[in-house]
């Protein structure tokens, strides 16, 4: 994955050199191996295991759609310089290319020798139309015509039916006929496309099943009665494919107009931006083969194999059809923060004192009942709030809503732009407005994603404000899988800084100064170079130094080279990366004394949390960014400090000690950029998100 070093790690004494950097979009596929090794862990319940394969297809997918979409798009056109690492587009395409056809054997592999045979062992099948019973096939069959051929439309290739357009990741059968039709005209070809609103997997009725739970997917009932599609034809063959296309939104923010009119107009025609992947059954033979990669404009390379269903994605939506909870991760309530005792008043107890959420093991309804208490109080005078991802049917859009009609002052700023949800937030948008909501989108050619939430209330004769901030999504179904921490705070100095960065999203202001918060694309950057080069200078001057981290990813050259420095002066640093690491750890002489884990567990690692020792004076920040270029230079992003030191121990404790002690789903990189699991050896086992259920939830 890396290029190789020189003898000596410290030959090298430029640390811009490409030699010390991975590839971004190598590391990210290399975060999907370690998601399907969730898959293929026996101590994962069977039907998680079934979820964490469907991730990875779903993770590929958009590595496709965005990455590898952009990556081809600059390789066509020579307009982008290599990165970091020094690889040229071209390179980097190659390098993909191997690594994605190892991901995909590993993961049909998975599907048909581990999956597949232990679901039917519980009673749990994906039937093959080779299969059925008698039963079963007259079942099907009934299903077929009746609920499925009716909003099929077949079409036969000729001159007077071109290739159709093939919308975005839908599941088709390419199918080779024999005969003539009714005008006399020989069949040669046809394709089937499968509308996305039939179902992709069937569930056999229990009477039919012959007992368990049996499923069959679409394509297996298309490629079955195929014959039905085409009367008079003979059947020779039918094929699998699917196509993966560029999602990438591209919209000149600072040319047009009204930017929810422009997205939803270049949403229309996403489904059918240029191809970039073609996903193809194994037994396709080469001649078809080469007239879907003619007919796309792909080339050779662009074709993947799969050894089974090319939707694999879809198996996972059995997850909630088949009630086995002891094949399922056992269920957990999340609990309220102890400090807050049901039907509390939020505003007397955080004006008293900071109250932490450590999701997913504390409940998000504490957030959700602050904006319930601040819509329905006659106190609160305004609400101003960040949405990123929402989710469709969040209870906080009702809660703004019922506030804006209550009389008070609601300002809420979407992000139109948050990839693959543009049309839910444009829903969103056109739904507060209309309650008499002020909805804003931010600020041009910026992403707004900062969580944060003001509420301003008046108190005594005086205007309070109260905070929530977050490491993660205003998204309910998310804080139950992701782990985010949250701040509620009355504190003056971080409620001034947040009214100022809210004044500037609406109103378009000028540069602010800030008391307690780091704010990108302004102070962030600097202020995280600044901690590091401070640690340096702390080790130069033979003081204790430490930087411990948790991030997403990591993949901003310049912070990578001050981290570097301040390994070469003696500064341990441990970094706690879930995603993509573009830093090559434990270089002689460079980075020896930097350490990064990955954990991937049942939860997906989310939040962001940045200590630095001080010399014995510790900070640690909360954040919303992770250390990227985009995150730290091209977006809209909040970092907040733990500020009660009780609080800061906890952080400390819950997120950071913790994961650095997990030896059972921590994944540690080596300096070729390869991951391998730590084992607990000698040491008790250390399970860091079970030890947080244990601890928190009970």
């Amino acid at each position: 994955m890396a290029r190789k070093l020189p003898q000596t790690a410290t030959a090298i004494a430029d640390l811009a050199a490409p030699e010390l950097y991975f590839s971004r979009e190598l590391a990210a596929l290399e975060f999907n191996f370690r998601v399907l090794a969730m898959a293929r862990d026996a101590r994962v319940p069977l039907l998680e295991r079934l979820r964490y394969l469907s991730i990875v297809a779903n993770n590929l997918d958009e590595f496709f759609e965005v990455r590898v979409a952009m990556l081809k798009h600059h390789h066509a056109y020579g307009s982008a310089a290599p990165g970091p690492d020094g690889l040229s587009s071209g390179e980097l395409l190659t390098r993909i290319r191997t690594r994605v056809l190892d991901l995909v054997t590993e993961q049909y592999a998975t599907w048909q020798e581990q999956l597949k045979p232990q679901l039917d062992a519980e009673g749990i099948r994906f039937l093959t139309r080779h299969q059925w019973t008698p039963l079963q096939r007259r079942w099907l069959q009934g299903y077929f015509e009746h609920e499925v051929l009716p909003v099929l439309s077949p079409l036969g290739l000729d001159p007077a039916h071109p290739f159709p357009r093939i919308l975005n990741k839908t599941l088709n059968i390419a199918v080779v006929l024999q005969g003539r039709d009714a005008f006399g005209h020989e069949g040669h070809m046809a394709l089937v496309r499968a509308p996305r609103s039939l179902p992709r997997i069937v569930k056999l009725p229990v009477e039919v099943g012959g007992g368990g739970d049996n499923f069959v997917f679409l394509a297996e009932l298309l490629q079955a009665f195929v014959d039905l599609m085409f009367p008079g034809f003979k059947v020779v063959g039918s094929y699998q494919f699917r196509v993966t296309r560029n999602s990438e939104l591209i919209v000149e923010e600072a040319e047009v107009e009204n930017l929810a009119r422009a997205l939803s107009e270049e949403l229309l025609g996403r489904g059918y931006a240029r191809p970039v992947r073609l996903e193809i059954a194994n037994d396709c033979p080469k001649a078809i083969t080469a007239m879907l990669v003619a007919n796309f404009e792909l080339e050779e390379s662009d074709v993947y194999r799969c050894d089974g269903p090319v939707n694999i994605i879809r198996a996972g939506g059995i997850y909630d059809q088949v009630d086995r909870p002891e094949l399922k991760f056992p269920r957990f309530v999340p609990c309220l923060p102890s400090a807050i005792e049901p039907g509390a008043n939020l505003f007397e107890l955080i004006g008293q004192r900071d109250v932490l959420l450590h999701h997913p093991y504390e409940s998000f309804a504490a957030v959700v009942d602050l904006l319930r208490q601040a819509a329905a109080d006659p106190a609160v005078l305004a609400i101003k709030q960040t949405l990123y991802r929402a989710g469709e049917d969040t209870p906080l859009v009702d809660l703004l809503v019922e506030a804006a009609r209550n009389g008070k002052d609601v300002t809420v700023v979407i992000e139109l732009r948050a990839r693959f949800d543009e049309e839910a937030n444009i829903r969103l948008a056109t739904r507060l407005q209309e309650a008499g909501v002020q909805v804003v989108y931010g600020v041009v050619g910026y992403k707004t994603h900062a969580k944060m939430m003001l509420i301003v209330r008046r108190e005594a004769g005086t205007l309070r404000r109260y905070v929530h901030l977050s490491t993660g999504n205003y998204h309910q179904a998310n804080s139950r899988l992701y782990t985010d921490i949250g701040l509620m705070t009355a504190d003056p100095e971080i409620g001034e800084d947040l009214h100022k960065v809210f004044q500037q999203l609406s109103g378009l202001g000028s540069v602010i100064s800030l008391k307690r918060l780091l704010h990108s694309p302004f102070t962030l950057y600097k202020s995280v170079v600044a901690k590091i080069e401070r640690e340096t200078a702390h080790a130069r001057a033979g003081k204790s130094a430490r930087i411990v981290a948790k991030l997403n990813a990591l993949n901003e050259s310049h912070v990578i080279e001050a981290l570097y420095r301040a390994s070469q002066a003696g500064v341990e640093i441990d970094l706690i990366v879930r995603g993509a690491c573009t830093l090559r750890p434990g270089l002689p002489g460079i980075s020896e004394r930097i350490r990064v884990r990955s954990i991937v567990g049942r939860f997906l690692e989310h939040s962001r949390v940045y200590w630095f020792a001080n010399d014995g004076k510790p900070e640690i920040y909360c954040a919303s960014a992770d250390w990227m270029e985009r995150n730290l230079m091209r977006r809209i992003e909040v970092a907040f400090p733990i500020l009660d030191p009780r609080l800061a121990r906890r952080v400390f404790d819950e997120t950071l000690a913790n994961g650095l002690a997990d030896n059972t789903q921590a994944w540690l990189l080596a300096d070729d950029g390869h991951y391998t699991r730590a084992t607990p050896g000698d040491q008790p086992p250390h399970c860091a998100q079970q030890t947080l259920l244990k601890k928190i939830c009970g």
